[in-house]
């Protein structure tokens, strides 16, 4: 083969080799965005946004004339639940202390300002943070820290989960003992025990 034939020939045997090396970063780009897509669904699956505006925080404790029922409002939470990769579900959700009410404004008034009750102005938030979230024989229960006037301590939270395509329903319950979290004086005509319902709609 003449030898300006040969050269001609090492140029094309080169490109030929070094094609496909170009496709090689191209390659790995399609492979890192396919796995950020795939990470991103697997995260979103159990990424449910609470609706405030229309959850329900309420509660009930014996009083000197019957069973007292109040509620609290504004609620913020940020929920990852996933009955199929419970592991990697958690809660973590606050309401502001101010919010509570029982319809009687004194008694609202008493609950946030005295420092016995609620004293919201230094501890103006209720929130809590799941440690775990595992499957009962009635539905669910989150284990985790409720702090309340500064005080954390360790609840179970029992709750159901009702879901169709991206909207769904989280309702769940607890009580606590008033005098952990130094709410009122001990004893006299108010219950020891609050129970605590929760009713909270998710969209995704």
């Amino acid at each position: 083969m003449p030898l300006p034939y040969l050269g001609g020939f090492f140029r094309a045997a080169a490109a030929t080799f070094a094609a496909p090396q170009a496709f090689v970063p191209l390659m790995k780009m399609k492979l890192i965005g396919l796995l950020s897509v795939l990470i991103a669904g697997i995260v979103l699956e159990g990424n449910w946004h609470a609706d405030a505006p229309n959850a329900k925080v309420a509660f009930t404790v014996k009083g000197p004339f019957g069973t007292v029922h109040g509620n609290f409002t504004d609620l913020k939470a940020t929920i990852q639940f996933n009955e199929k990769d419970l592991a990697g579900s958690s809660v973590v959700a606050s309401i502001g202390a101010a919010t509570v009410s029982t319809g009687i404004g004194l008694r609202n008034r008493d609950l946030r300002k005295k420092e016995e009750w609620l004293n919201t102005d230094k501890f103006p938030l209720v929130s809590f943070r799941s440690k775990k979230i595992q499957r009962t024989s009635t539905g669910f229960s989150a284990t985790g820290d409720l702090t309340l006037k500064g005080i954390t301590k360790p609840i179970d939270i029992s709750f159901t989960f009702s879901g169709t395509g991206n909207e769904g329903m989280f309702k769940g319950q607890f009580t606590i003992n008033r005098q952990d979290y130094t709410i009122g004086k001990p004893g006299g005509s108010v219950g020891e025990t609050i129970t605590l319902t929760l009713e909270v709609p998710v969209k995704k």
